[in-house]
């Protein structure tokens, strides 16, 4: 398989790049592309997918420009479409009124990403199940639409690689494109995590990043499926607990933990991962586990590890992040950020300012930059973290020791080629190492 349309292991910060001056020449080349958004320009932006993420991404879009409006909306169900319009209005409290400007213009269907992209948008944002984010991303990217991506960018192989092909077509036209790993937003942890850049606990001996939290979405009982209804309705509806839809744990939730891994190690590309995983509580008919923990080798012997669980209220809970270096140790979570040893430190924001929301500010930052005409490109790190995701789990799945080279050449593929929203789906079963292979597993050279 060429490698024209992979990440190159050899290239660790460069693989969706090209030859100096493509932005400024994509303003000849793509004369429609709307880099150029000057301060008289109303930006229309359209929302696709409604849940709760997707309509806090629309109110923080809403507030990050003074000349923007929530022009087109689309989800699956009217009555979804209709109570998030709701809920965004209230968010925006009195400038809702100037803010959203929808009227007709509200989408349902599968198909309904498409109608947003046809509607006169500037930006969109992509918010749906993952399993859908690729071939919405491309198609807005086709469009010339600056794009703002959820978290992870795909559940599978083949999504990856859509993902790489659309990002370098992005960059091409000069699109911004946001990636939805908030914490590289955060104002504590940008601080932290540019400290051990810079050495602030020496050399990164290794890493442990903790994600156990409480049951998201549990799945119904299948008698709760309404009479008729087709596997396609039902999978959807119950998204977070398919593997082609959400990802598993490791890839939906916790990929913001190995995003921070990647982060402390300078985004670099590791020599091998490998892991467990597996399911303790009954959850119905679903594929997929609720515990990881993967280890990602480094050069030199560096091993960071993720751990992600996800039960019911009763077990200790922890999102953190330790940090463990030849001079020191770095501690991050969401409250606090410091650094103990040769060179310490605490992060103590300033009393006279409000903390930031880093959701808010990962919007901001992203407007901004498409007002200065400045490209925002967060897709190279977001492929690359939402890729180890994804060698994450499959390290789990088949209970092996994993390359990169190995995955991206698996042929794995999850999500359909047609999603038919009347169709029969059948589930894989869920893979146990040793017992219930994975069909998308490594080929055996």
């Amino acid at each position: 398989m060429s490698d024209s349309n992979i990440i190159s292991p050899a290239s660790r910060r460069g693989f969706i790049r090209s030859a100096a001056g493509a932005a400024a020449a994509s303003q000849v080349l793509f004369p429609n592309v709307n880099l150029m958004a000057q301060d008289n320009k109303k930006l229309k932006i359209g929302l696709v997918g409604m849940g709760g993420r997707g309509s806090g991404a629309a109110r923080q879009a809403c507030l990050a420009d003074d000349n923007c409006e929530l022009h087109a909306v689309a989800d699956l169900y009217p009555e979804i479409v209709e109570n998030q319009l709701r809920n965004i209005s209230g968010a925006l409290g009195d400038k809702a009124a100037t803010k959203i400007n929808v009227g007709d213009r509200k989408f349902v269907g599968l198909d309904g990403y498409q109608k947003v992209i046809e509607s006169g948008v500037d930006v969109i944002l992509l918010c749906t199940p993952p399993g859908f984010r690729p071939m919405q991303f491309e198609a807005a990217v086709n469009a010339g639409l600056h794009c703002f991506v959820e978290k992870p960018v795909a559940t599978d192989v083949a999504g990856v690689k859509r993902i790489i092909e659309a990002s370098r077509k992005a960059k091409e036209k000069g699109l911004s494109v946001l990636a939805g790993f908030c914490y590289r937003y955060n104002d504590h942890a940008r601080e932290l995590f540019g400290r051990v850049l810079k050495g602030a606990v020496g050399d990164v001996k290794s890493i442990h990043a903790t994600y156990w939290t409480n049951v998201v979405k549990p799945m119904q009982p299948e008698s709760a499926r309404p009479a008729g209804m087709s596997d396609t309705e039902w999978q959807i509806k119950n998204w977070y607990n398919y593997s082609w839809l959400g990802g598993d744990g490791i890839v939906e939730q916790a990929i913001h933990s190995v995003d921070k891994v990647f982060w402390a190690m300078g985004d670099q590309m590791p020599v091998a991962v490998y892991g467990m995983g597996g399911r303790q509580r009954p959850n119905h008919v679903c594929n997929t586990y609720d515990h990881f923990h993967i280890t990602y080798e480094f050069p030199g012997g560096v091993r960071c590890h993720v751990d992600w669980s996800q039960y019911f209220s009763g077990p200790y809970k922890e999102n953190a992040d330790y940090i463990i270096g030849t001079d020191g140790e770095a501690q991050y979570d969401l409250k606090t950020a410091q650094i103990t040893g040769k060179n310490p430190w605490k992060f103590r924001p300033r009393r006279d300012e409000e903390p930031r929301n880093m959701y808010q500010t990962e919007h901001d930052e992203f407007f901004a930059n498409i007002r200065k005409q400045q490209r925002h490109s967060d897709e190279e790190w977001m492929v690359r973290s939402t890729m180890f995701g994804l060698i994450g789990r499959m390290a789990a799945y088949t209970g092996q020791k994993l390359t990169y080279d190995e995955v991206m050449n698996s042929g794995e593929k999850l999500v359909p080629d047609v999603i038919d929203w009347n169709a029969s789906l059948p589930v894989h079963p869920m893979p146990i190492p040793g017992e219930v292979p994975y069909p998308h597993a490594v080929k055996a050279s």
